[in-house]
């Protein structure tokens, strides 16, 4: 036949078909989130995440020395604490439990770079992201609070702060407080568009607030809405976020791509736990090939636009790099 055109000419091998791959990714774009609990000795086991624990300060570095094995060198920390209270306190405590833990982990593991979670929710009794007036989030009365927990963490020795409470105004009210404080040149990483989604129900145990009533739709954004996370996402530029997230990001992809396609600062997504749950259930299950999926959902992510990954499967992904099987 007289075809011209032959696509498979550039598939008929491994070889051929690494070399012109579009899609390239690299261990260093991986973040990997630990879980950081009030204690000693502790390794519990999150039931509705398999394979992943929470660890107490002292513990913690047998996960961060295995991180670094993997060749994953981005931590995201967030807090369990013992204590809740109606306002947060936890959060910005200068001895907070992430605040500790960061200081133990600088000392420890000084070459790994720590991203500090900004949001009050894992610190209050009733579990929302922000001070209660009435039934709902006062959302000027909760900026000074997140600001003060971006500057504690920064001074605990954060590289980063990731501010995920999806306050209106947070972005400006933490770059201005840790400028002048001295920490000008110390990026923001915000969740920009962060959908009120059901696959974060695992992290709930994770985080110690399964006991959380209610929802978070008042400021988590409405998954049915593709242009307001453009709105979110510049309002948030404007303020001076430095990397912008999506959250989710598996059932999100579109709206990486439509992120990716109207910034130019480098475009973050968070692969969370319900999405991680539901693979390691199919895996465990037999139904899956567990890796299989895992570099095919990962590489899905960057395709969409994504320059770094917030992954529970971040060790796997790196081994995988590291092989050649994906990136």
């Amino acid at each position: 036949m007289d075809i011209l055109a032959r696509p498979r000419r550039l598939r008929l091998d491994e070889k051929i078909r690494n070399m012109t791959r579009e899609t390239r990714m690299s261990k260093d774009s991986l973040i990997y989130p630990i879980f950081i609990e009030e204690g000693k000795d502790i390794r519990t086991e999150i039931t509705t995440m398999p394979g992943q624990k929470r660890y107490s300060i002292d513990t913690m570095g047998e996960e961060l020395e295995s991180v670094s094995k993997a060749g994953v060198r981005n931590i995201i920390l967030f807090g369990a604490p013992a204590h809740k209270d109606e306002c947060g306190s936890g959060a910005y405590d200068e001895h907070g439990i992430v605040q500790e833990a960061l200081r133990a982990a600088k000392k420890d593991f000084p070459d790994l770079y720590y991203i500090g979670d900004v949001c009050m929710c894992e610190y209050t009794s009733h579990g929302h992201c922000g001070i209660l007036k009435g039934e709902t989030v006062d959302n000027d009365k909760t900026l000074p609070l997140l600001a003060q927990t971006a500057v504690s963490q920064v001074r605990a020795g954060a590289d980063m702060v990731a501010p995920s409470d999806m306050m209106d105004g947070r972005v400006l009210a933490i770059r201005d407080a840790l400028d002048e404080a001295g920490y000008e040149n110390t990026p923001i990483m915000s969740y920009a568009a962060k959908y009120a989604s059901a696959f974060y129900g695992p992290f709930r145990e994770a985080a110690g607030s399964d006991n959380f009533k209610g929802n978070r739709k008042t400021y988590q954004m409405d998954y049915h809405n593709r242009r307001e996370a453009l709105k979110e996402v510049f309002l948030d530029l404007e303020e001076g976020a430095d990397i912008i997230m999506v959250k989710p990001a598996l059932s999100y992809l579109d709206i990486i791509r439509e992120v990716r396609d109207n910034i130019d600062v480098p475009v973050a997504a968070y692969s969370v736990s319900g999405e991680y749950a539901m693979i390691k259930a199919a895996g465990m299950a037999g139904m899956v090939d567990e890796a299989s999926i895992i570099a095919e959902t990962t590489t899905s992510i960057f395709r969409a636009g994504a320059d770094m990954l917030i992954t529970y499967f971040a060790k796997e992904a790196a081994q995988m790099i590291q092989s050649g099987q994906i990136g």
